[in-house]
Parts: C-alpha cells; structure tokens; sequence
C-alpha cells in the first residue's frame, strides 16, 4: 500500500480506499470469530459476556493506539464501545444475560 501522498488521481485513492476498506472488513470478520470461540470458552471459565473491566480495557487500549497514530481518540473509542456492544450481544445470544465486575 502506498502513501496517500504518493497518489497522484482521486480515481487511484479511490482504489487504495476501497481495498483498504475490504481489509477492514476482512480483520472484522476475524474478530468476530475470535468473539465466537470466547462464548465456547468462557462458560466452561464461568465467565458472562460482559465483563466491565475488560470492555474498559479493550476500549482504553484501542484509544491510547489511536493516539499514538495521531488517529482522533474519541472516534475510535465511540467505534470501539460499538463494537464491544455488538460483540457482548453475540455471546450473550449463546451464554444469556449477566455481568461481571
């Protein structure tokens, strides 16, 4: 992948973008598999879906990660909460309802 200085037409950045976007799409659809193995692992653990320390963790990593990259934190953490939520609601349609502290 090249930088986004180095393209010289909207029609190329475009392209860029666009598989840039499949990737995404791609580490998506692989997170959401590791999700799927947590909610076969966590009841032999005795774990719920939601453990609230742990979405605060995956939430403070993902924006001291964007800050690093100069990427805005508020965006990546209202992602991120999204994300989380998207995810505890697919194990919990496995495990049921309940929380953790």
């Amino acid at each position: 992948m090249r930088e986004p200085s180095e393209i010289p037409s909207m029609a190329e950045l475009r392209a860029e973008i666009d598989a840039l976007d499949l990737r995404l799409v791609a580490l998506l659809a692989e997170r959401a598999r590791f999700i799927d193995r947590a909610a076969q692992l966590k009841p032999g653990e005795g774990m719920p879906a939601r453990i609230t320390a742990r979405v605060e963790e995956v939430v403070a990593n993902a924006k001291a990660a964007a800050e690093a990259r100069g990427l805005d934190p508020a965006l990546v953490e209202a992602i991120w909460r999204m994300m989380v939520e998207w995810s505890i609601a697919r194990e919990e349609a496995v495990l049921g309802k309940g929380e953790a502290d």
